[in-house]
């Protein structure tokens, strides 16, 4: 055999590198024909046939899947090893791979609850078809897959304090310091070459503020602040929620002054960088009602940023700068808040910018660690329309400071905590009556609610669940609540449900976009557990005057095929990718949508939420991330089956704020909710609070 050198033949090189390039792209195209396919019509079509989904025992799916030979093992797990493909057993890194099984496993196996404990999962394995429908809406595979390993470990904690290992009092005690109201680190010197870190155990939640108090220092002045999540096991790095980098001598784009915000993951990298000033302010957006950027950044005028400026301006004279909020060399006052739709930041009192709320793609990693094909591994950044992941607050671990800055403070404060149960002095009149199976009530409300929004969950324990009809039981409320990422939160969620008996527990980890199934969890709950002839959905910032809504349906006359709330009925999907709502035509391709009721409270008869969940048990129910939306499209298809729909608009429920005469007002604070309880209770009428 003739042995060549290396450089004898180069069209034989070029030659196959073009063939398989060519080979990357065919199969890169037969990627996306196949998107296309499960795509064409997701609400049309919005589950993946399973011939198990009918099934009540979730592992007879895995059974199903398992060889005889197997199946006679004692040890289940070795049920979920052996369908699991050797690629993705052993996908050849050191990352941890769970396999669908093994969530199913470890989120519906037989767990040593007591009857107590219980009470917070009776919505549990109801909802154990959704394992079929995970990939269905954003975020779907990655929440049930934390969940399996979040319970996992929640269940660990719980059965070593059963058996005593760990002594109770002391250890309750210390975990109740993990959840601080707020944290502080005064007299912080001057960072070094790894920063400072300040953790945030039990994450942020609306409301939580961060203040720095520091000077821009070094040869440049330049620093950074990052909000940074958990790391996960499949990710070397954690994912960047927030990246604030402040520039003072400019960059490569400008030689101005200039604060750039941006986001970054693993498998979306560095995202697209808002920069303020903005090189196109026109296209500045508005975030909770403010500017992305201050218009006053980067325009000449005599602007100072703070008090410490004026010395500055004595010795300077009022000549004509640029407004910048940072100076290199003098001390600012930086506060970074969580609002409802991102985080806002003033420095010196004065607001400066605005970052909403992104959603990135997984990575393939994260997709290969649930079981799905490791064909996607090699193709990264060409499955992101698989499935995005919403960077919210409460995800954010820690905050990480870097850069030429002299650190002088650093104070978090509206932290996420849990009230310590020996110290509420009416807890008795805050807790829960334990309802009996098929208990009949005349109303159930279900409550959307996130895991460390215990100081939300504890202002309606005191306002309106305080309502007579609440405390003699012709009315229950109950709080439908995801798991945490983090564990902390989880056990204070835990003993928050064994203490108060009205808490939901879901089998999915809480995203924004998963606010459909808590839906269905609430349609579930107010048909198979008790059996209500009306169920109405809330959330833990509506304040909700239950007799009044009593009032309304007793004056309806209604109770088939009732939808009851702000009613639109001329509704079309925001097309807008810079939208919040932000639906592709692939996702609902129709110009309208059918009418459907604004989600801060809308009420449904008992016939629609029985429906919903008989469409959900069958594979029917076409699952839409938006979920007052869901519920109008659900309601459409239930009237195809020939049930009469009648749509009652109430006016008084107000999903923007508070107005007088309101049945149900949204976005208020624990605060307002106080405000307007004791406006109620002093019979001054349905008065709103504050300006």
């Amino acid at each position: 055999m003739e042995i060549r050198p290396k450089f004898f033949d180069l069209s034989l090189s070029t030659r196959m590198k073009k063939w398989f390039g060519g080979c990357v792209i065919a199969s890169l195209f037969m990627l996306l024909i196949f998107r296309y396919a499960v795509m064409k019509n997701p609400v049309v079509q919005g589950y993946l046939p399973n011939p198990f989904a009918n099934s009540s025992n979730p592992l007879e799916w895995v059974q199903a899947t398992v060889p005889p030979e197997v199946q006679n093992s004692s040890n289940p797990l070795e049920w979920v090893q052996s369908t699991v493909p050797p690629a993705v057993q052993n996908p050849g890194n050191d990352s941890q791979v769970v396999s669908t099984a093994t969530v199913v496993f470890r989120l519906f196996a037989q767990r040593n609850v007591s009857n107590e404990e219980r009470q917070s999962l009776q919505t549990w394995n109801l909802m154990k078809n959704l394992i079929n429908h995970s990939q269905v809406l954003p975020n779907g595979m990655e929440a049930i897959k934390q969940a399996g390993s979040a319970w996992n470990s929640l269940m660990g904690s719980l059965e070593e304090e059963k058996r005593g290992s760990v002594n109770d009092s002391s250890n309750r005690r210390a975990k109740e310091k993990q959840c601080p109201h707020f944290l502080n680190k005064m007299n912080a010197s001057e960072l070094d070459s790894s920063g400072y870190r300040l953790l945030f155990p039990c994450g942020l939640t609306q409301g939580s503020a961060i203040t720095i108090i520091g000077t821009p220092n070094g040869l440049l002045g330049n620093f950074r602040i990052d909000l940074t999540g958990e790391s996960v096991p499949e990710e070397p790095d954690p994912p960047i929620i927030l990246h604030y980098n402040v520039r003072i001598h400019g960059d490569k784009i400008t030689e101005d002054p200039v604060i750039v915000q941006n986001t970054w993951t693993v498998g979306h990298d560095w995202g697209e960088e808002e920069r303020c000033p903005s090189p196109v302010p026109e296209k500045s957006k508005k975030v909770d009602e403010l500017d992305q950027c201050n218009k006053m950044v980067g325009r000449n005028g005599t602007l100072q940023s703070g008090v410490a400026r004026r010395s500055s301006m004595m010795q300077e004279g009022l000549k004509s700068r640029r407004y910048f909020p940072f100076k290199q060399g003098y001390p600012f006052v930086a506060t970074l808040r969580v609002g409802s739709e991102g985080m806002q930041m003033t420095v010196d009192g004065k607001h400066i910018t605005s970052f909403a709320y992104r959603e990135v793609c997984l990575t393939a990693f994260a997709l290969l660690a649930f079981g799905t094909y490791p064909l996607y591994v090699n193709f990264r950044k060409f499955i992101c329309f698989l499935s995005d992941q919403t960077l919210e607050p409460w995800l954010v671990s820690e905050v990480r400071l870097s850069g030429d800055l002299q650190l002088i403070s650093v104070l978090a404060s509206g932290l996420p905590t849990s009230e310590e149960s020996e110290h509420v002095i009416d807890l008795e009149a805050l807790k829960s009556t334990p309802l009996s199976p098929k208990t009949s009530l005349e109303l159930f409300l279900g409550v959307f609610s996130t895991a460390n929004n215990f100081k939300r969950r504890m202002a309606v324990r005191r306002t309106w669940m305080q309502y007579p009809a609440v405390r003699t039981g012709l009315v229950a409320v109950r709080f439908f609540v995801g798991l945490h990422k983090n564990q902390i939160v989880n056990e204070e969620l835990w003993n928050e449900a064994r203490t108060y008996g009205d808490v939901q527990l879901m089998p999915f980890v809480d995203y924004y976009s998963l606010i459909t199934w808590k839906t269905l969890g609430i349609c579930i709950f107010g048909t198979e557990v008790v059996s209500a002839k009306f169920v109405m959905k809330t959330d833990d910032d509506s304040f909700v005057r239950v007799d009044e809504v009593l009032a309304s349906l007793e004056r309806v006359k209604l109770s088939h095929g009732l939808l009851y709330g702000l009613i639109n009925s001329d509704s079309r999907p925001h097309r807008s990718s810079d939208s919040k709502w932000y639906i592709s035509p692939e996702e609902w391709r129709d110009e309208k949508y059918p009418p459907w009721a604004h989600g801060p409270g809308y009420v449904v008869s008992q016939d629609i939420a029985k429906a919903v969940y008989k469409m959900h048990r069958e594979g029917r129910l076409k699952m839409f991330k938006l979920e007052d939306v869901a519920m109008g499209i659900w309601i459409a298809d239930i009237a195809k089956d020939g049930l009469k729909v009648q749509y009652k608009n109430e006016e008084r429920i107000h999903n923007l704020g508070c107005k007088d005469g309101y049945v149900v007002a949204h976005y208020q604070g624990a605060r307002e909710m106080l405000c307007l309880w004791q406006k109620l209770e002093e019979r001054k009428g349905a008065k709103c609070c504050g300006d």
